[in-house]
């Protein structure tokens, strides 16, 4: 495509491009553009970025409104056509799940082979993989041996076995979660590392809390010399965010492959039934228990609604953290903007449909916490940056460049703001106008596209 626009070019005919989007403020953190542009898309990709005029077969009028690389999720939970719509509306156009992962590879991607709305990608995830050698039988997250029973050396050989075949798979990573399996061993852990080292991929874990449990992770990745991806910091760290922030900073001071991530909520969710509540809240005063809300419903747990929902099982809302330690984390430079999305039957987190436009609105144009630059390198570049020595394929994405994936999300800098709730928290956001994946819009006038699945797999090479 790109060769024949070239000839085009040379004879002096003016190209008729797939798309054109015109007059709008074109923002890239890779090249630091920043000014009004027309951009000509074809054959799924960005054909140029001109000032000059250009025509399509089909046009976006985007005067008045921001043009930005689309939005990357590092850590999206759902992977279903139902979120795929929701992070779409968000400005997203590649959602990964690279925490909890999966215990098979080629079948997750087998299943999503037809084609999805937008760009999918997942992990070979250590709880999964658990999960199945150990034979437990939780379906989102163990409940049995698979958190509570210490693995047996042949069990660890057999663990480490079944990542490196989804490495071979073409995984983008490897997820970890530590509080999920607190039967899992240092030599476990270990084992799981020296793969992340041999294969150069990155590890990201959900960590155990506060300073402890960074220092855990980091000397896990500096005896193993692995690529470490702490996950939402600000869930992990509470009160104490700034000074692991702290830490990651002078560990990567130190050459060390450490990146991390937040999301810009005070409270966190997860599954009730799960060994990071229980081993929390199983036996906690009434007081304690009152942090956690069961959001079909909107009550604040005591002794007895703990007792009842751990029996039925379902997500529960965390409310630990506070907005200051929020604002510290997302304010970080080194912080990329992850959802931490979280939907389970029709009940989720508000954060599965509004992070990228709460950013946008709260902390860029309400406090002032970040600048519009600032926040787009954090949903774009730097989330392609940390998965792109694992997977080259992302060196085209997080960037608008001649070449690059039309993959493009435009919207009014004046307006976007989430609008979800715990009690409503399928609620889209407003001011996201389009949402463009491979060349093909999924939303327009702030409107989900129906019928259309451009999204293509983000997978290593195998």
């Amino acid at each position: 495509m790109i060769i024949g626009l070239l000839l085009l070019l040379q004879l002096g005919t003016p190209p008729v491009y797939d798309r054109v989007i015109l007059g709008g403020h074109v923002m890239d953190p890779a090249s630091k553009l920043d000014a009004v542009r027309n951009i000509g898309l074809l054959g799924g990709r960005i054909a140029v970025i001109t000032t000059h005029a250009i025509r399509g077969r089909d046009t976006v009028d985007a005067r008045g409104l921001v043009v930005a690389p689309g939005f990357i999720d590092l850590h999206a939970h759902g992977q279903t056509p139902e979120t795929y719509r929701f992070y779409s509306l968000d400005g997203v156009t590649t959602a990964l799940e690279l925490e909890l992962g999966t215990s098979d590879v080629a079948a997750w991607y087998r299943e999503r082979s037809a084609g999805e709305r937008i760009n999918y990608g997942v992990s070979i995830g250590h709880i999964k993989v658990r999960m199945v050698v150990m034979h437990d039988s939780g379906t989102w997250m163990p409940v049995g041996d698979g958190a509570y029973r210490a693995a047996t050396p042949a069990e660890i050989g057999e663990i480490a076995k079944r990542i490196e075949i989804g490495l071979s798979e073409g995984a983008v990573s490897i997820g970890t979660g530590f509080p999920y399996t607190p039967a899992a061993t240092r030599d476990e852990l270990l084992a799981v590392f020296r793969v992340a080292a041999k294969t150069k991929t990155p590890v990201h874990v959900h960590i155990r809390p506060g300073v402890a449990g960074l220092k855990e992770a980091l000397a896990l990745a500096d005896e193993t010399n692995a690529p470490l991806h702490v996950v939402h910091i600000n869930s992990a760290g509470l009160a104490e965010t700034p000074v692991m922030l702290e830490m990651i900073r002078e560990a990567r001071a130190h050459r060390r492959d450490v990146t991390t991530e937040a999301y810009p909520y005070d409270a966190g969710m997860t599954e009730i039934q799960s060994a990071t509540i229980q081993d929390v809240y199983k036996s906690a005063p009434e007081e304690r228990l009152a942090e956690l809300e069961w959001p079909r419903t909107g009550e604040r747990l005591n002794r007895e609604s703990y007792d009842r929902y751990s029996r039925i099982g379902g997500p529960v809302v965390v409310h630990t953290n506070t907005e200051e330690m929020v604002a510290v984390a997302i304010a970080n430079p080194l912080t990329i903007i992850a959802s931490d999305a979280y939907w389970q039957n029709g009940t989720g987190h508000p954060r599965t449909t509004g992070t990228f436009a709460r950013v946008l609105g709260r902390y860029v144009r309400e406090t002032r916490s970040l600048s519009l630059m600032d926040a787009i390198r954090k949903m774009t570049l730097m989330p392609a940056q940390r998965l792109e020595a694992r997977v080259p394929a992302m060196r085209q994405k997080g960037r608008l460049r001649v070449g690059a994936d039309a993959d493009i999300t435009i919207f009014d800098e004046s307006r976007v703001l989430d609008r979800s709730t715990y009690r409503e928290p399928s609620l889209s956001p407003v001011g996201i106008q389009h949402v463009i994946v491979n060349g093909v819009s999924v939303v327009a006038n702030g409107r989900a596209v129906e019928g259309v699945a451009p999204g293509k797999e983000v997978r290593a090479p195998r």
